[in-house]
Formats: C-alpha cells, structure tokens, sequence
C-alpha cells in the first residue's frame, strides 16, 4: 500500500533528526564545554524546526489521517503506530512552528541554568526559566483543545491513560497503608555497622566497581557504555546504541554503585527491545512507568537483596580493602538498606522514596491546578518535606533545585518513578513463581533475569500499552497491594523483628 510505505519514508525521516538531537543532547549533560550551549541552542532550534516541519507537513498529516480512516484493516502493530501517531498529530499540528522552536530553545538553554542555580543553591537564578517553562506548557495544553484536565493531559504523555484520579487513588493507598508502617521503622532502634558508608571512597576505585557490576549485569559493551554526569541517566537512539551514567561521591559510595544497578535497568529494557521496531514509532520502553519498574527492579530487588552482598562483597572488598575492613555480609546488605529521613531523592532508601515523589506529584498538580505563584514553589516544597518526612531543606539545593526534570518542561514524569516502583513489586512476585531470584543472583546468571524481562517485557517495545503489559506478565491489573506488601515484608525483617 502506497500510504504505508511513505509513512515509512516520512517516519525514518523524523527519527533521523531525533538521533541527532538525541546524540547532541548526550553530549551536552556528559561532556559538553560550558562555552558550548548558547550556539548549540541556536543549532538544536534549526533541527528541531525542521523536524517540526517534517512532523507536522501537509504530507505526513494526509498519510496518517488517510490510515487512520481505514485503521481496522490494518494490522495489528501498525494500528497501534497510526493510533500514536494520529494522538501526537492533533496535539502538535496545533502549535506555531515559532513557538514550538523558541520553547525548544528555552529548554536547552535552561539544562545549564539549571545547574548553575543548584551549584549556587539560588532559585532566583532558575526560576524565570521555570516561569516561561511552565507558561509554555501550559499554552501548549490550550492549543491541544483536549476535553480533559491539564494535568493529565501531562501525565498521559509519560504513563498512557493515567490520570490524576488513578494517581490520587494509588497515593491514597501508600497514605494508608504504607506512611504509618515507614514512620514504625523510622522510630525503631537497629543498631549495625553501617558508618562505613560515609568514609572517603576514592572515585576511580568506585567507577572501578561500577564497571565490574556493568558486566555481572550481562551489560552488552558492543552496544552501549557508561559516562559520568551531574545526574544519572540513560539515553538511546536504538537498541544498538544505548548509553548511561552515574555519579560517583567520595562519601557515598553507595550512591554510585545504586545509580549505577538503577541507570542499568533503564539501559537493558533498551538493548533488549526488538530490532524490527527501529523504523517505527514503537521502539524504545512503551511508558517511563515501565522503565522505571526495571530500573528499580533492578537496583532494588537485585541489587538491595542480601544475595548480591553474599555475591559481590568480596570483590567490594578487593577493591576497597581498607575501608571495608571488618565489613560482614549482613553489615553491607543493612546499609544497602538502611531506613533514614533524608532530603535528597536520588539517595533516599527503597522505604522513604515514593514519600518523595509525593511531595512532587502535589507540587505539579498544585501548578496545573491552580495559578500557583513561582516564587511561592520552595516555601510549598518545605511545608511538602516537612509535612512528609519531618525535615525543612536548608537551600535550594537540597531542596526544590535538586532534580533537574523541571528545567526540560519533564512535568507529569515524576509520579511514575513511584507507580514504576510498585509495578516492579508486582512483576517480582510474579517472576519468583518461576525464577529463583536469589539463587540466580549467587550463581552469578543475571543474564536468566534479562532473558526473562526480555521475554516478558522488553522485546515489545511500545508495541503494547503499560496496561496490557501488566495484565499480560501478571495475569491481573495493577494492584499496589504488591507494592506494600514487598516493603513490609523485607523492612519487618530488617528493622521490626526481634
């Protein structure tokens, strides 16, 4: 069929000029010299206007509005495309070109400032950023002329037919269930030796770790590698060429090696999806919700489990003889999951974390919600931790500065970094059925657990929805029931019995 074919033509285009974007992009948050943004802005403006013509042209509009009105004949994965591509047409088409270019390089621009702001700890810096940001954003969700709340309308662009009803219920859930069981543990007295964390670890020694882990993991080298930046994250063009990083901190050396195992996840759900979507509009993970149940399964249920400390501590120690000097099995694996009120989320443990990402699903809803004024955003964000956790961040670095999601116009992302979680619980429970997770982690045959995730999950890409991934793997929709119950499970062990 001659449509099929040009959408093809006109679909490998488009990702051209993402693969370039895509790859400047990766430059700019892992080497990038300072002296480079402004032009490379104004360069990222051009390709993004052409790919905003080449997304939007007469020509590509009449190839999926004529599919689109015979999708029933079609088959099954190309319904799904045309379905996505139509879903994103009407939204963009909307928009004028000179706008969509100027918010591009707004965004590009705000990455540095961003990190200049939290290197200076002065919101005052990033928040005409954040300001004009938001103003697009929410321009941009006046033109969509979608009958439903901003809001979700954000939140359907990460997670696909999430909404903020669904959220709230799954919040309420952890408000119930989970926030009185965190504060048991918080107030328990463990004693063990866990001080050793904070000791001076040096970097070259810990990227030395985190490399060992990369191939324990069955990280395929051929096809991807591991950088350093401010913070952690995995990029991809396809599966051929998936790249991630970490971060590593002299006096948390934990840190590093758990962005790592998280950055890991990401990074394997990339490498592991199918080939055949490479020219589609189905390649890559299918939502950040499902990615983010790698990542954290990953870095929780593997690298948090007391079968990897069994497994790996040795060589932790052969890296680090002194430091690790009298460190037992079970003294490594309390600290990987050591329970402690802390301001920052990408160090706070496996039990406090979701309490954060609450504090940012509120904060978004609030901006969406209302005409909430920006410079009342770090006040809001204290009451937030204050109210949460029982902590004030003394500076806006270690508070509303210190993730960078806001300065790329990320708003709707943060709350499935905690439904990820709780899909990652539910996907274990179902993978124990048939896998022995701990014996599979001590014989050191990780590549079982991607095989699995790739059978299950990763292999289809964005060829079937969140949804239909979670009642496919676990036989049931989501349920955070599973969720509560893993956290209750491991941290009575740890912390509540005697």
């Amino acid at each position: 069929m001659d449509n099929i074919k040009k959408f093809r033509e006109l679909v490998k285009k488009q990702k051209a000029y993402q693969y370039a974007l895509t790859m400047v992009s990766w430059d700019s948050n892992t080497e990038a010299p300072r002296g480079a943004f402004e032009r490379r802005a104004e360069m990222m403006g051009v390709i993004s206007s052409e790919l905003f013509k080449l997304s939007t042209g007469e020509e590509y509009q009449k190839v999926v509005n004529e599919l689109f009105n015979i999708i029933d004949t079609l088959e099954d994965s190309l319904q799904r495309e045309i379905k996505k591509a139509k879903k994103n047409l009407d939204k963009i088409v909307k928009v004028p070109e000179d706008e969509f270019v100027a918010y591009r390089k707004l965004v590009d621009l705000s990455q540095k400032i961003w990190e200049d702001a939290k290197e200076e700890s002065n919101y005052n810096l990033f928040k005409g950023n954040l300001k004009s940001i938001i103003e697009f954003q929410k321009k941009f969700i006046e033109y969509y002329d979608i009958d439903d709340l901003p809001y979700n309308i954000l939140l359907d662009e990460y997670e696909e037919g999430m909404t903020m009803d669904e959220y709230d219920l799954f919040f309420n859930t952890l408000r119930k269930d989970l926030v009185p069981f965190v504060q048991e543990v918080l107030k328990a007295k463990k004693t063990y030796k866990s001080d050793f964390t904070g000791d001076s670890f040096d970097v070259k020694k810990q990227e030395e770790f985190c490399q060992y882990i990369t191939d324990e993991f069955a990280f395929d080298r051929s096809r991807g590698l591991m950088k350093t930046s401010v913070h952690p994250f995995t990029w991809n063009t396809h599966p051929g060429d998936v790249r991630f990083t970490t971060r590593y901190l002299k006096n948390m050396v934990l840190s590093s090696i758990f962005a790592a195992i998280h950055e890991l996840g990401h990074a394997t759900y990339e490498q592991q999806v199918d080939e055949k979507w490479n020219d589609t509009l189905l390649s890559g993970g299918t939502s950040m919700g499902i990615h983010e149940s790698q990542s954290r399964f990953y870095e929780n249920m593997i690298g948090r489990s007391r079968a990897f400390w069994e497994t790996h501590l040795d060589k932790f120690k052969q890296v680090f003889p002194t430091e690790l000097k009298g460190v037992s099995v079970e003294d490594a694996y309390r600290a990987a999951n050591k329970v402690e009120a802390s301001m920052i989320r990408v160090e706070a443990d496996e039990l406090t974390y979701p309490l954060h990402i609450m504090v940012r699903y509120e904060l978004e809803r609030l901006i969406f919600s209302s005409d909430i004024d920006i410079d009342d955003l770090p006040k809001l964000w204290n009451e937030k931790m204050e109210e949460y956790l029982n902590l004030t961040p003394q500076n806006d670095e270690e508070g509303i500065l210190q993730d960078v999601h806001w300065s790329g116009g990320m708003f709707g992302y943060f709350p499935t970094y905690a439904l990820g979680t709780a899909y990652s619980a539910q996907i274990y429970y179902t993978m124990k059925k048939e896998l022995n997770i701990d014996e599979v982690i001590k014989n050191r045959d990780i590549q079982l657990i991607n095989e699995w995730l790739k059978n299950k999950i990763h292999q289809f890409g964005s060829s079937k929805t969140p949804r239909e991934i979670m009642l496919e793997v676990t036989k049931e929709e989501f349920n955070p029931k599973y969720y509560v119950r893993y956290l209750k499970e491991k941290y009575t062990d740890i912390y509540l019995t005697k």
